[in-house]
């Protein structure tokens, strides 16, 4: 990827998350700012994030089993682990996002190598530049997007087809094996998306989620709409057939044949929706698919709802819970190991954990929960595949929160853990220096994650991408822990004996 000039980068700020701020919320934002610095004038110093990162990086051979840490020159707004493929799709958008083009933004395909668990030596691990790029990450194709980037997802089906969307009303589809690799010059025309998902009436920047039953895409944006789509028939038997090698053949999404669908034969075939919801009074920040179902899904917003959708019973929703959190929604996770289970991260700082079978208290959402461990608003949540109750969180502050919900309550805590600790809290990932935008379990290696930071506030331009999986003495069961140190202690025992 071509680096930025100097100049470039402070020409205009990272993309925010979120909905803009209306008028008198820049008001009230500039009121709370004020009071805010008066407050932290009388408090004693706080740690810098240059100290704590700086702390963080001291205990790295400490806390991680493995990490690698690439350097991004763009910023990146979401990443995500292939399960079949076992590469890593970054994004990289561009800072200078204006219209000329001169700096194409990219959806980037890398392959990562995972190190095997115990195998990476604590003194390397800790020992990288965060100036650098990993030489554990290495890029594998490049397709130049049509506008910025910021969300991507994959098929669990057939990772090769991943859904992205930008700033504007349609959700693009790519065929990443099929598509040719580009290179991210000055001018270079976009790359031609495999098919083009219609229906939304505004931008639908965020919210973005695929089934994992079948191949549906869902979607919301600003319209405050919900929207479903069917992509079944636009894909060959090959997609989900795990006998086909993943680069065989060229594409495996079906083209319109002439006169077909709504064809834009410039920028691809489009397909318009199988449902349209409607229920949010606000933007529709994220949305996700019931585990089980594809006709089942959910949905939170910048109106404090959280919404349950059934597509089988029509387009209205079918529980709407007034007040979810105490401001916007920013993200959604549906349990893949217990369906009743949904958690919800909002710009109050808070992690909330809802069961479906009892969502409101006198028409207020009535949480199982409430976690309490950042200092700004979360940004994304995702359960674990690894433990039905353990799950992630991530925050405008930097951290990369790892839970247990079956702790919480629980008399009996580890000896290290802090008095001063949220209760469910057992990890906490300090290695990004600015807020963690995305982040992602990997399936098929077991308590492996990547994150992405967006790090143009604090070091003045592109981003970092962490690949990192915690010291399995974390996680473990005590007793099993003490068991293991109780054998080791033996071994240096008997080896001192001998000696």
């Amino acid at each position: 990827m071509e680096s930025p000039q100097p100049q470039q980068q402070q020409q205009q700020g990272p993309k925010k998350r979120g909905r803009k701020p209306k008028p008198k919320e820049e008001k009230e934002q500039q009121q709370q700012q004020s009071a805010s610095k008066m407050k932290e004038g009388k408090k004693a110093h706080q740690p810098s994030v240059d100290e704590k990162y700086t702390q963080w990086k001291s205990l790295v051979p400490v806390l991680y089993d493995w990490l690698a840490n690439h350097n991004l020159v763009w910023p990146s707004l979401s990443c995500r682990l292939s399960k079949l493929l076992t590469r890593i799709g970054s994004v990289s958008t561009s800072l200078n996002r204006q219209t000329d083009g001169s700096v194409p933004n990219t959806l980037v395909i890398a392959n990562c190598e995972v190190v095997k668990p115990r195998v990476a030596a604590a003194e390397h691990i800790s020992q990288f530049n965060e100036e650098a790029r990993s030489p554990f990450v290495k890029k594998y194709k490049t397709i130049i997007h049509p506008g910025e980037v910021n969300r991507i997802r994959e098929l669990p089906q057939s990772s090769r087809i991943v859904a992205t969307h930008t700033d504007s009303p349609d959700v693009l589809i790519w065929d990443v094996e099929a598509q040719p690799n580009r290179h991210a010059v000055l001018g270079a025309t976009h790359s031609r998306p495999d098919l083009i998902l219609t229906g939304h009436l505004d931008n639908a920047e965020f919210a973005l989620a695929m089934c994992p039953t079948e191949p549906y895409v869902l979607s919301g944006g600003k319209d405050k709409s919900v929207v479903l789509w069917s992509i079944q028939d636009h894909i060959t038997t090959t997609a989900t057939d795990p006998t086909k090698s993943p680069g065989s053949g060229g594409s495996i999404i079906k083209q319109n044949k002439p006169g077909e669908g709504n064809d834009k034969a410039a920028d691809g075939p489009s397909l318009g929706p199988r449902g349209v919801f409607c229920g949010h009074e606000d933007t529709v920040e994220d949305v996700t698919f019931c585990p089980s179902s594809a006709q089942e899904f959910c949905s939170v917003g910048d109106d404090s709802c959280l919404i349950l959708w059934d597509a089988r019973v029509g387009t209205g929703p079918t529980v709407k819970v007034e007040k979810a959190h105490n401001a916007d929604l920013h993200c959604v996770d549906w349990n893949p190991h217990d369906d009743n289970l949904i958690l919800t991260g909002s710009a109050d700082h808070t992690v909330r954990m809802f069961d479906r079978r009892n969502l409101t208290s006198n028409g207020i959402g009535s949480p199982i929960y409430k976690f309490e461990g950042h200092k700004a608003a979360v940004l994304c949540v995702q359960w674990s595949p690894d433990k039905s109750s353990v799950f992630g969180s991530s925050a405008e502050d930097g951290l990369l929160n790892i839970w247990d919900y079956d702790k919480v309550g629980k008399k009996v805590e580890r000896a290290s853990r802090s008095p001063s600790a949220p209760a469910g809290l057992f990890f906490q990932h300090a290695g990004h220096r600015d807020k963690v935008v995305d982040f992602h379990w990997n399936a098929s290696d077991p308590w492996t994650v990547v994150s992405v930071s967006d790090d143009c506030d604090t070091t003045g331009g592109g981003g970092t991408l962490q690949i990192w999986r915690m010291s399995d003495l974390i996680y473990r069961p005590e007793e099993e822990v003490l068991a293991e140190l109780e054998k080791f202690k033996s071994h240096v025992i008997s080896c001192a004996t001998k000696a």
